[in-house]
Order: C-alpha cells, then structure tokens, then sequence
C-alpha cells in the first residue's frame, strides 16, 4: 500500500446524493480501487425514497487490516462526498463531527415539496455557509456543469472521485482509477470518465487554491 496512507483507522467515507445521481456506483469504484490497493473496505447503502429523487447515501469504511461494520456510527464520518448541496446538511447532522471534510456538488436538485412551491430552497450561499458551519473544511464544486460540458450528466459522479481524491484525504491515485476504468470499460468510454476524473481533480484544486486539508 504505497503512497498515501489513511489518517486514522478505520477512515470512514459517506456519499451521498439523491436517487439517480450515481452516488452508489461512486462509493463502489472508491471501494474497488482501495480493495485493489490492499485495503479492507466494507460498503453499505440506505435508500430513501430514491426512485423518485429520495436520499441516497452509501458508508464506505476503509481499514489497513480489520473489518468493520459497514454502517459509519453517528458522528463519526471523516468525509463525506455530496452530489446534491442540501443532502451535505443532512449527513453532516447526523454523521459529521468538528473534522470532518466534505466535498460537494453545488447543482441543486429540488424536493417535490419545492417544486410544488411548498416550501423554499435555500440560496447556494447560505447552504455554504451552513455546511461551513458544520465541518472542519468543505470545498464546493460544478460537477453537474461540468459533466454536462463532458456531454453527459452521469458523469458527475466521477468528477466528485476526481475531486476527493485532490483532497488527498482518501488514498487511491489517477493510476488506480485508470487501471480501474481500463480493466472494466470499453476503451471510449474509459478515456471519457478519465477525462471527467481529471476535471475533478482540477475543480478541486481550484476550489481549495492550494490550501492543505
């Protein structure tokens, strides 16, 4: 297990999203690239009402050597990866603690509560300052802008790997998730999702502006 090694044992990661997003198969190619590495990884879902754009959130533990359950205990997320900004609030309430880390989608995806007019969203501002409010350090990102300019909105699950792993909280490298992608995908399309990873790497680093996490 070269390179970047885990801050902590087991390092707990939670993605979360709303029906549709991608968020599972996200937490599935974060676990597939550490296994690859030599990790221990445990992968678990809740679903909320997820066909019909209800809460989606996967646990990914990660751990040099034991096993642990794959539901993260509250208050005890290292990181959590958002696709949908409100959704961060969410886990950060129940999951998050003074260091957590969160990277995050700033494209909005309204409740049908919302879109009824029955109640408001709230502003991207005020979301960033809420999510600030509630976690050690959060960078916050256009991947749904950005995988549409790629030509596909699925793709922004895989601008949010390249992003966490800008963080350099996680320890997987652009390496493994090429390795990965070419030993999965057809040769277009995995060149396409590296294109996607390296635009969230670059988002990232943007974001952060060369600040250490």
């Amino acid at each position: 297990m070269a390179g970047r090694t885990l801050s902590r044992d087991p390092f707990s990661v939670i993605v979360t999203g709303v029906g549709g997003q991608g968020n599972v198969t996200a937490s599935r190619l974060i676990a597939s690239m550490l296994v690859a590495k030599g990790y221990v990884v445990t992968v678990g879902e809740t679903f909320g009402a997820s066909q019909r754009g209800g809460s989606v959130m996967s646990h990914v533990r990660i751990s040099a050597c034991h096993t642990y359950s794959p539901q993260v205990p509250k208050c005890r997320a290292d990181v959590v990866v958002s696709l949908e900004p409100t959704e961060t609030i969410r886990v950060l309430a129940s999951y998050g603690h003074p260091e957590t880390r969160c990277v995050v989608n700033d494209r909005p995806v309204y409740p049908v509560r919302v879109i009824a007019g029955e109640v408001e969203y709230p502003g991207i501002e005020e979301i960033d300052r809420t999510i600030a409010g509630l976690c050690r350090a959060h960078v916050m990102i256009g991947a749904t802008s950005e995988a549409l300019r790629l030509g596909n909105p699925v793709l922004q699950n895989v601008i949010m790997i390249g992003a966490l792993q800008a963080t350099g909280l996680v320890p997987f490298t652009r390496a493994d998730f090429e390795g990965l992608v070419s030993a999965e995908m057809a040769p277009a399309t995995a060149e396409l999702n590296l294109e996607a990873f390296d635009a969230g790497v670059r988002l990232a680093e943007q974001a952060m502006g060369g600040k250490a996490w």
